[in-house]
């Protein structure tokens, strides 16, 4: 199944590790852009980020949902599905309406 992966905290990595394993089409996988953090204010990707890294898929950080090109993005994905592992921001309204919910 073709899929975007939405997440960002820790807990939902083996949920993006088990979908990878599975065989699954993951298209993309959409977390928080990399937050600043520490004294050197160095900046650190999200759990999900580092994992979705690792297996080689395409990561998008958008900083928000509601840009035209984010919005033409998340289209062309065709996806039949998506996961929220949770979401990492409120899900705009053209998400709910590209993708219909079973």
């Amino acid at each position: 199944m073709r899929l975007i992966f939405m997440g960002t905290p820790d807990f939902s990595v083996p949920a993006l590790n088990a979908l990878h394993e599975t065989g699954h089409d993951i298209c993309a996988v959409y977390t928080r852009p990399p937050a600043k953090k520490g004294r050197g204010m160095s900046e650190t990707l999200s759990p999900v980020h580092e994992c979705a890294d690792v297996l080689g898929l395409d990561v998008l950080t958008p900083k928000n949902f509601k840009s035209p090109e984010t919005v033409a993005t998340f289209a062309s994905h065709q996806a039949e599905c998506r996961l929220y592992a949770p979401a990492c921001q409120k899900r705009a309204r053209y998400e709910r309406d590209i993708i219909p919910s079973s």
